[in-house]
């Protein structure tokens, strides 16, 4: 199931609480000590950097799929969110001896330099987003493109019942977004069983796998669910979807909506479920969300957005969708699929 730590990083005795959360995350990715004393340091770094610099916020860690859906291994992600100021020269802030408070200023640069992937965004006057992704050590080439995500649970709750995951079959990179009805463990439960199946039907095509979907949640709440598969070969993005699941693509500049169909995978689905299909570039973005985002969201912007982290396009999507005053109101999951930058090695 969905297993995430949401600490709030209000004050310092909030900085251990955070540290505890990536061990616990890395004793549940399976990685060595070295690599857990690496991704609770940067936790920490992470929650003291919340205090100092955007005036508290939220550290989100659980363990995910890789970012290219190779391999079994899932890796600790570590997603710093606040509402704060914000960071005015992002690539600065990255700097060894960079501060704004007179500090060491060593705090990004440590993270940047222990995680296996790191990204930071910052918008001045709407906060900061960094994220950090610590693994076993493993060398995945590219594929073409790559998925991140982002998932916050209701009320602080320690399972979300939202679920996203990547995997790679084939010549088909596939991203799923699952959304168990309602919330907590029996909402987890369809959303984990739908990712299960999903890991075993990846070189079906996405209306294929919702109609295997349908019969592996029979028994559980349901699920809105929807699939995205990028033929790497073809270039061609296939999408399907039952239920409330958004679908936004960046596509000429702007952003168009992908359709799902009415109905709850598991328990009612529809007769037929009819797949979009569209072709895929350097200048394409896909973001799937769960219905906790408020209807009038709107998606992110700025010259970064193709070569962000997917992860860190999540993570300022469900940031800029609400404020800290203002929680979110279910669980709320958002997953993007973008294009390997260019200068991926």
């Amino acid at each position: 199931m969905a297993r995430v730590w949401d600490v709030p990083v209000q004050d310092s005795t909030r900085v251990r609480d955070a540290r505890v959360a990536a061990q616990d995350a890395a004793a549940l990715a399976g990685l060595d000590e070295s690599r857990t004393s690496a991704a609770a340091l940067v936790a920490t770094e992470l929650a003291t950097n919340l205090l100092k610099h955007g005036g508290g916020g939220r550290l989100l860690v659980e363990a995910v799929a890789p970012p290219t859906g190779q391999g079994a291994s899932p890796t600790v992600q570590i997603a710093s969110v606040d509402h704060g100021p914000g960071i005015a020269d992002v690539r600065a802030a990255l700097v060894d001896g960079f501060s704004t408070t007179g500090s060491l200023g060593a705090g990004l640069g440590t993270c940047r330099r222990l995680a296996d992937a790191f990204g930071l965004h910052g918008s001045p006057g709407r906060g900061t987003v960094a994220v950090a992704r610590i693994g076993a050590p493993s060398r995945q080439p590219p594929v073409g493109a790559r998925a991140g995500g982002i998932n916050v649970p209701f009320a602080g709750a320690a399972y979300s019942g939202d679920l996203w995951t990547c995997v790679h079959a084939s010549d088909r990179l596939t991203l799923m977004l699952a959304d168990g009805l309602g919330h907590g463990p029996e909402a987890a439960r369809a959303s984990t069983a739908a990712a299960e199946e999903l890991r075993r039907c990846a070189r079906l095509s996405p209306a294929e796998q919702i109609r295997r979907l349908d019969t592996a949640l029979r028994g559980t709440r349901g699920a809105a669910v929807a699939v995205a598969q990028l033929d790497l070969r073809a270039a061609r993005l296939t999408f399907a979807g039952v239920g409330n699941i958004g679908a936004r693509l960046y596509e000429g500049g702007g952003w168009r909506p992908l359709v799902s169909r009415p109905g709850i995978v598991g328990v009612h689905r529809p007769t037929t479920v009819p797949e979009t299909e569209v072709p895929w570039a350097a200048d394409r973005l896909l973001i799937l969300h769960s219905d906790g985002l408020p209807s009038r969201w709107v998606p992110p912007s700025g010259p970064g957005l193709l070569t962000a982290d997917p992860a860190v396009t999540a993570a300022v999507t469900v940031r800029d969708a609400g404020s800290s005053a203002r929680p979110v109101r279910d669980d709320t999951a958002v997953a993007v699929l973008s294009p390997d930058p260019p200068d991926l090695p």
